[in-house]
């Protein structure tokens, strides 16, 4: 394919994509095919010679569209959203076409300084605390910041690993050697309610500590004095709690874990806080709804993904800090392959070095396409219409009985 037939073939992709959106509500949402449908339809090897982009797209339409789960369907009622929007799909474009592997600021400077800039946007449109931002009011660089992860999975996993780090720290500072550590690693417990996502206790897994699960009130919600008693309880067996996850807007029923009372325990124990608020964190772009995430200040990290409810087309999960130096410590690892800036490195990032991957897309610019292009007060509107249309079902239940 040279650039003219890209040209010809983008512009009929574009169309397709576009009547796609305009007849997905008349689809059924949901596949009906049978496991293995696919294996029968397509050849069990690559194909040896090229084949031409009209058979290709024969096949989208003929073998793919039947197995397709259409979750941007307005009949889609399954999980939560997964929304996506026009402007986030051109800014893919734009990160496709440039085609970059940004683990550090020399990769490409703009990929970096731009994931900087918006994570501060979006930080401020959600109202966290200006611990959280990359940069201070006064234009000098601060000690948080934020990176976007793929999912609050990720998420999970990279702050249960700075937690760690902080514990250690912590340790160390009671007289413990690299090896008495070493020796009670397996003792580490991070805490979760039985409502919290099953992203926490697989990061236990993944990082080698244990989970200690808490059952959660009537109202589904991780509570102050559950957990004090938790983590009594693990004390007194010669464990050592380093980690709690609390929730703004659980899973299974959009409950709101007790934030600021779970702050009050995590800081009395020493414990890193971190904020899950994957799907109902995008309303707090609406100052109204702020007042249900009161503590989210205090945490330590703090997380939701505009690739639910904030018209951001996945992969996007905005994962914050208010001090990133745990994480740098724990995460980065030298190699001769990967240049350090020389001289002043005020705002360079190697974000490399706060996530799990080094390699890492441009995802900032769907980010950043969404947030010209709507504007605040058009997010705002947008949430807004989906919580009145929530409180109109509500009333229809309710009369019903």
């Amino acid at each position: 394919m040279d650039v003219n037939e890209f040209k010809k073939r983008g512009k009929e992709m574009i169309d397709f994509i576009a009547e796609y959106y305009e007849n997905v509500d008349n689809m059924p949402p949901m596949s009906s095919v049978k496991p293995g449908y696919l294996y029968s339809l397509i050849p069990h090897e690559a194909p040896e010679e090229p084949e031409s982009f009209e058979n290709i797209q024969q096949d989208i339409e003929t073998k793919i569209m039947p197995g397709m789960m259409h979750w941007q369907s307005s009949n889609f009622f399954g999980w939560y959203p997964s929304s996506g929007s026009f402007p986030a799909m051109l800014g893919d474009m734009v990160s496709s076409m440039f085609s970059i592997i940004g683990f550090n600021w020399i990769c490409s400077p703009a990929a970096t300084e731009l994931e900087t800039v918006v994570m501060d946007w979006l930080g401020k449109l959600i109202g966290l605390d200006s611990r959280f931002m990359a940069i201070k009011e006064d234009g000098t660089e601060g000690d948080g910041g934020g990176v976007i992860q793929g999912t609050a999975s990720e998420a999970h996993i990279v702050v249960m690993i700075a937690a760690r780090e902080m514990a250690v720290d912590r340790l160390k500072s009671y007289g413990m050697n690299s090896s008495d550590i070493d020796m009670v690693r397996h003792t580490l417990v991070a805490y979760f309610s039985d409502q919290t996502h099953s992203a926490g206790q697989k990061a236990t897994s993944i990082i080698g500590c244990q989970a200690r699960i808490i059952p959660s009130d009537a109202n589904f919600r991780l509570t102050k004095c559950a957990l004090q008693a938790a983590i009594t309880k693990d004390r007194q067996n010669g464990l050592i709690p380093f980690f709690v996850c609390a929730t703004f807007g659980t899973t299974n029923t959009a409950a709101i874990d007790d934030l600021y009372g779970i702050a009050d325990v995590a800081d009395s124990e020493h414990l890193w806080l971190h904020i899950d608020a994957a799907y109902a964190g995008a309303a707090l772009t609406c100052p109204e709804f702020r007042p249900l995430a009161r503590g989210i200040d205090r945490a330590h990290s703090f997380n939701f993904n505009p690739h639910k409810w904030l018209l951001t087309n996945f992969d996007c999960s905005a994962l914050w800090v208010a001090d990133s130096t745990h994480l740098v410590n724990a995460l980065s690892i030298e190699r001769e392959y990967l240049p350090k800036v020389k001289g002043a490195t005020d705002f360079v990032k190697d974000y490399r070095n706060w996530e799990l991957p080094l390699g890492r897309r441009f995802r900032s610019l769907k980010l950043w396409f969404v947030m010209r292009m709507y504007g605040a007060s058009g997010i705002r509107a947008y949430i807004r219409k989906h919580v009145k249309e929530a409180k109109w079902l509500e009333a229809q239940l309710l009369e019903d009985g």
